[in-house]
């Protein structure tokens, strides 16, 4: 009776060995089985992102390729602006800072004739005096501007004049001068400013 339950629990224990050996084989092979689907799809992954980062390297460097083409053309073109300008700079500066000049000098010569107005201690004649000399300068301001733009008129691309009692000097920009332009400069002139022929005075820049 003892024999034949020492052969029971014997034949017990090997079955059990038996079952967790195929248990064991099993979930063993599961997971080989896991483990490769996950090698495969681990590798289908990486070559997927390689493309990735290999089609967003192609569209950087074409947008770069896009963007050094666009700046060379602004540079281009600021570079040929910067031609033009320095070609024209220095008349132009003369012609706009020489009006500046001249309407700064008439606007100080108001300014001062208007204190003489406003002195309570000046008398009445020089009071007169100061304010005909304001009503002269608003009108030479006046006739230069109107003689300025009708010279314009005439072609001309800048002019400027400057008055000084009977005398008239006229800054022409153009390279040269025809005869037939300077009578007509001549002519708007004498009939503007109401000065004689022979007093203005015309100059090409």
């Amino acid at each position: 009776m003892k024999i034949l339950k020492k052969n029971q629990i014997i034949i017990f224990v090997i079955a059990f060995m038996l079952i967790a050996a195929g248990y064991l084989n099993y979930t063993t092979g599961d997971q080989k089985d896991f483990l490769a689907t996950s090698k495969i799809m681990d590798s289908e992954e990486v070559a997927g992102i390689g493309d990735a980062k290999l089609v967003s390297s192609n569209s950087v460097q074409d947008e770069t390729n896009v963007t050094n083409q666009e700046q060379n053309d602004i540079v281009e073109n600021n570079e040929n602006v910067k031609e033009v300008s320095n070609s024209n700079g220095t008349l132009d500066d003369y012609f706009i800072s020489s009006k500046l000049g001249r309407d700064t000098m008439y606007s100080q010569m108001i300014e001062n004739y208007e204190k003489i107005l406003q002195n309570e201690t000046i008398s009445s004649e020089q009071k007169a005096i100061a304010q005909t000399e304001i009503k002269k300068i608003n009108e030479v301001k006046n006739s230069i501007m109107i003689t300025e733009n009708l010279i314009k008129t005439k072609g001309f691309d800048d002019v400027v004049i400057f008055v000084n009692d009977v005398s008239v000097n006229v800054i022409i920009r153009a390279e040269k001068l025809e005869q037939e332009e300077i009578a007509q400069i001549q002519n708007i002139a004498t009939r503007e400013l109401k000065v004689d022929i022979n007093n203005v005075h015309i100059t090409n820049k």
